[in-house]
């Protein structure tokens, strides 16, 4: 059998979303190899899985400090009693209220956040301070990704600005350059190190006027290859537990395999070149043009228009199949894809070992 089929795929509804334990395991290992085995440098980024027991499997190797998006998220890896977890979002309204309940609920984890205006800072610290906690912060700081972040010029004046406020405390910079997407390595190297030099430059004057050293947080999936042998910061990767189609063409010489596929049948055969799945918007990331997912068993298949339930593929010969047929696929973006599902089936040496709730993907778990 080819690692990706199932022995029992009769059973397994669809779609489905399937996870390949030792693939997402060898996945770790490599970014272990990658820094050689400086688990201090990582602080893996769980937004892609969503899952507890996929971030057990990277704590069982030693990696103790995490990056997320949601309060779902961090209240994962609290329940997880993971020691470091930052959640890389502008929290304001009430998820300062939820931050809160964070702290006071998972004591053992250490959690800490982000801010790039001062209005962020004041409304943290003030709420922070009438509930008698402290939090330390990182900035946020815009280095051409263009989506949130302070710009450099004004870092120090928010810096200076946040000295003066209690119970909050900048210990770093966070500085996502997800912008950069070169395949060729070398210019991708080149790129990396023009904005970390930005980011270095921006260190070194803070840290003129402050009393202590500045963490840096650097990179995501697409770039982080190209600082992991800088001194003093942490890279933040997260779609290499699972990988997929997209990071893996643009890629190609990071060393990760697709561990996270989705399982689909053909419903209808609607004519000599067309047949239908029933791998809609709701089964598959839907952000990306066509085609959003690649089939590793009827690689000829191209997928050419969706909806809410249905995906219709071109095929170059509709005979060679039947409905109930089932495909395979890798999709273009796996992060959003993997928030589709409520669980997710384990799969070891083509056999379902045991299913993993997608935890994470909602809005809400208690907090």
């Amino acid at each position: 059998m080819e690692w990706f089929e199932i022995n029992t795929i009769e059973k397994i509804d669809s779609p489905s979303l399937v996870l390949y334990a030792d693939r997402a395991k060898e996945n770790i290992n490599q970014l272990l190899k990658m820094v050689d085995g400086r688990v201090d440098q990582l602080r893996p980024h769980v937004k892609t899985n969503k899952i507890a027991e996929v971030c057990q499997l990277m704590m069982d190797k030693g990696i103790t400090s995490y990056k997320c998006a949601t309060i779902a998220e961090a209240e994962m890896l609290g329940l997880l009693k993971t020691p470091d977890v930052l959640i890389a979002h502008q929290l304001m309204g009430p998820k300062l209220n939820r931050l809160v309940a964070l702290i006071k609920t998972f004591p053992a984890t250490k959690f800490s956040c982000l801010i790039d205006n001062l209005t962020t800072a004041q409304s943290i610290s003030k709420l922070l301070t009438a509930e008698g906690l402290s939090i330390n912060v990182y900035m946020d700081v815009n280095i051409g990704m263009n989506r949130s972040g302070i710009i450099t010029d004004q870092a120090i004046a928010l810096f200076t600005s946040c000295a003066t406020l209690s119970n909050i405390k900048v210990i770093g910079l966070h500085c996502y350059d997800g912008h950069i997407r070169e395949t060729d390595i070398h210019k991708r190297n080149a790129q990396a190190d023009e904005i970390f030099e930005n980011a270095a430059t921006l260190r070194k004057k803070l840290e003129s006027i402050a009393d202590h050293q500045l963490e840096v947080i650097v990179a995501g999936s697409c770039s982080f290859s190209a600082h992991i042998k800088r001194k003093d910061i942490q890279v933040s990767p997260g779609t290499f537990v699972f990988w997929d189609w997209g990071y893996k063409n643009l890629f190609p010489d990071l060393p990760f395999e697709f561990a996270a596929l989705v399982v689909t049948r053909i419903i209808s055969i609607i004519d000599a070149h067309s047949v239908c799945t029933d791998l809609g918007h709701k089964a598959v990331a839907a952000e990306n043009p066509m085609p959003r997912v690649h089939f590793l068993n009827a690689p000829l298949a191209e997928p050419n228009s969706q909806s809410e339930e249905h995906l219709v593929v071109k095929v170059p010969d509709a005979s060679i199949y039947q409905v109930g047929d089932v495909w395979y696929g890798v999709p273009v973006h796996i992060c959003p894809t993997v928030a589709l599902y409520d669980t997710a089936l384990v799969v070891e040496n083509n056999q379902v070992v045991d299913q993993w709730e997608v935890v994470a993907r909602r809005r809400k778990i208690t907090i």
